[in-house]
């Protein structure tokens, strides 16, 4: 995620569950909550996701049409595009265990079910 003005996206290599996970990541410019929640996301992503992961960063200041196309309603909002099924968490992911849940990284009794101490088979 080292660019994240217009639309970028990071690719990272490997796999969780036999499939990448995909991310985006919907923000408004460089706002204080746009650029806590992409901070976080790293955070998590370099903490539980290794290298199974891409990340597509969406400005809705520079391209608002995506806001429709993609039926966002609030930003930030973070779209789990893989693996199914598709799953949005709005807000600047600082809660931690939401977030995990809402990638299905644990289950509802907080047990991890992915780690980037896990390995994956290739």
């Amino acid at each position: 995620m080292k660019n994240a003005s217009k639309t970028s996206s990071t690719p990272k290599r490997g796999s969780a569950k036999s499939s990448p996970y995909h991310l985006t990541l919907y923000v408004a410019g460089h706002s204080p909550k746009s650029r806590l929640a992409m901070s976080n996301l790293q955070q998590l992503c370099d903490t539980h996701l290794s290298s199974k992961y891409t990340v597509e960063i969406v400005d809705l200041l520079q391209e608002p049409k995506r806001a429709r196309l993609d039926q966002i309603l609030a930003i930030p909002t973070l779209v789990k595009k893989l693996p199914p099924p598709l799953k949005k968490i709005i807000g600047d992911l600082s809660n931690v265990e939401k977030v995990l849940m809402g990638l299905d990284l644990i289950d509802e009794s907080g047990e991890v079910l992915m780690s980037s101490s896990m390995k994956v088979s290739s």
